[in-house]
C-alpha cells in the first residue's frame, strides 16, 4: 500500500478522500544537531516515522491514511546563536502555515488529520483549538503527544541525561541513517538542564556544542529498538484515532 501523498496523482488523492482517508501532516525542522548529527535529523525523523507508522497502521489495524510532504522548517530561536545550520520561522507565520495545510487538506474532503511532530518544541495547541472550532462537524485535527520519553524509557536507561542531539536521537541515527552521523564527534558536553518553558529559550546557556543531554551511550542496536517502539506506539495512536473518530460518526448518525 502506498501511504504517501506525494507519489499519488490528484485524481487518486480524490479518491482517497472520498473513502475516508485519514491526512497526516509530518512536520520537521532545520536546526543543530550538535557537532555530529546533520541538521535534518528532525526532518527525516517525522517523514520516516509518520510513513512506516502509517503502513504498520493499515497492516495491523486496517487504518487508511496518507502521509503529505514533510514541512521541513519551524521556529528554532534557540539555536540561532550557534550561528550556523538553522532556518528560523517566526511562530505567527509558522502557525498560519499550518493552518493553511490544514485547510487545504479540508477542503479535499479528509475529515480526520493528524499532525506528527517531528521537532518537540514546536507549539500548535493553538492551530489545531482554531482549526477544530473552524471546521466543527466538517474536519478535525488531532495533536498527538510526542511518545519519544516514553519509548527511551522502556528501551533504555532512564537516568542518563536527554534532551537534543542525546543518545536517543544519536542512536536513532545511526541505525536509520549511519552517513548523518560523524561517530568521531560524539561526546557529553557536560551540558546543564534547560528552562524548556523559558519563551527566550538559548541553548547557548546549556550546552557549547548544542548537545542537551549525553550522547554517548547510543548505539545501533539501541537505535533500532527505539524506532520500533516508536512506530508501534505511533501506529496504535493512530488506531486509536480512527477508532474514536468511527465512534463519534456513528454516534452522530445514530442523533439524526
Amino acid at each position: 500500500m502506498n501511504v504517501e501523498y506525494g507519489k499519488l496523482t490528484f485524481l487518486e488523492i480524490k479518491q482517497k478522500a472520498a473513502e475516508g482517508y485519514m491526512a497526516i501532516i509530518p512536520t520537521g525542522c532545520t536546526e543543530q544537531q550538535g557537532p555530529h548529527a546533520t541538521v535534518d535529523f528532525d526532518i527525516w525523523l517525522a517523514t520516516e516515522l509518520s510513513i512506516e507508522a502509517a503502513t504498520m497502521a493499515n497492516l495491523s489495524y486496517g487504518v487508511k491514511s496518507l502521509v503529505i510532504p514533510t514541512i521541513p522548517f519551524g521556529p528554532t530561536p534557540e539555536h540561532r546563536n550557534y550561528g550556523y545550520g538553522y532556518i528560523d520561522i517566526p511562530q505567527k507565520v509558522y502557525e498560519d502555515v499550518i493552518y493553511a495545510v490544514l485547510v487545504s487538506l479540508a477542503d479535499q474532503g479528509f475529515k480526520q488529520l493528524v499532525i506528527m511532530r517531528g521537532c518537540g518544541g514546536h507549539m500548535l495547541n493553538q492551530v489545531a483549538v482554531k482549526f477544530n472550532q473552524d471546521y466543527a462537524g466538517k474536519a478535525r485535527v488531532h495533536l498527538p503527544h510526542h511518545p519519544f520519553h516514553e519509548v527511551w524509557c522502556t528501551h533504555a536507561n532512564p537516568h542518563i541525561p536527554g534532551g537534543h542531539a542525546d543518545s536517543f536521537t544519536t542512536s536513532l541515527g545511526l541505525y536509520k541513517h549511519p552517513e548523518c552521523i560523524r561517530e568521531e564527534l560524539i561526546e557529553n558536553p557536560g551540558s546543564t538542564e534547560p528552562d524548556w518553558d523559558d519563551p527566550g529559550l538559548d541553548f547557548t546557556r546549556y550546552s557549547a556544542t548544542g548537545v542537551i543531554g549525553d550522547p554517548t551511550h547510543a548505539s545501533e542496536e539501541l537505535g533500532r529498538k527505539l524506532w520500533k517502539g516508536s512506530v508501534e506506539t505511533i501506529a496504535a495512536e493512530l488506531q486509536k484515532i480512527a477508532a474514536q473518530a468511527v465512534e463519534i460518526s456513528q454516534a452522530e448518525a445514530s442523533r439524526q
